[in-house]
């Protein structure tokens, strides 16, 4: 079933896969709220082309990690459209180094921004879904949540905390109506692998049985399936990669 006109909490929404759920939940009628961490121009010029497209949206720029800011937010994105319906944790960093050379500031903000980012934002909605008794949560992890990267203990700490945490909260809320999944990407051509070598983006390419990176928006095709078809899905953790934890 359909939910138009729900409201929908996106974080880290002005690019990427983040970017592309947005655009897809707006598409199919959901009214939008997102965050971004940074890029105001790209966040205001997607703002501006969903609108052309009669989409009722407000975005602002947060640090996820601020747990008085996020509240903040929630309670303006409310206070504007009265409820929220679906919150989508997307918001993330990477800072790739071996942990012997690993800086504190490094651990830090990738766990501040992808693991306590996201339980801000459950913290701050999760009592307003419960009073209302319906609420969908997706949690965008990693496969690095789920395999061990070298230099990345930070990025899979974070990411394998997600699923965890995923887990934990769908237990704590079920009874109150409200879904908790995770969605573990693969490789996503987004941004930051564009900025690869070639030479290694023909060699993470050769992984994936599938031969071909996957696409944000087949990421956003997922985040919609579990909110208009996933009624009965929680607790889990949906692996879209192309076939590379095969």
């Amino acid at each position: 079933m359909r939910k138009t006109r729900s409201v929908a909490l996106i974080t880290g929404g002005s690019r990427g896969i983040g970017r592309a759920i947005v655009t897809e939940l707006a598409r199919r009628g959901y009214v939008i709220a997102f965050a971004y961490r940074q890029n105001r121009t790209s966040a205001d010029a997607l703002c501006r082309e969903l609108r052309k497209r009669g989409a009722t949206i407000l975005s602002e720029q947060q640090d996820v990690a601020d747990f008085a800011a996020v509240s903040a937010f929630v309670g303006r994105v409310l206070e504007r459209f009265g409820h929220v319906d679906i919150l989508v944790n997307n918001a993330g960093v990477l800072k790739d180094t071996p942990l012997y050379l690993m800086e504190e500031s490094e651990w830090d903000e990738v766990i501040g921004t992808n693991l306590k980012g996201l339980h801000n934002f459950c913290r701050a909605c999760v009592p307003h879904m419960m009073r209302r008794k319906r609420g969908w949560i997706i949690n965008i992890s990693s496969t690095a949540g789920l395999q061990g990267v070298p230099g990345q203990t930070n990025y899979c700490a974070s990411k394998g905390g997600i699923i965890s945490f995923s887990r934990a909260l769908a237990r704590e809320v079920a009874c109150f109506g409200i879904t908790v999944n995770a969605i573990a990407p693969g490789y996503i051509e987004t941004a930051m692998v564009k900025r690869l070598p070639k030479e290694q983006v023909a060699e993470l390419r050769q992984r994936v049985p599938l031969g071909r990176f996957g696409q944000p928006a087949e990421v956003a095709k997922l985040v919609r399936f579990l909110i208009e078809e996933g009624d009965y899905i929680t607790g889990q953790t949906i692996v879209i990669d192309g076939g590379l934890l095969a």
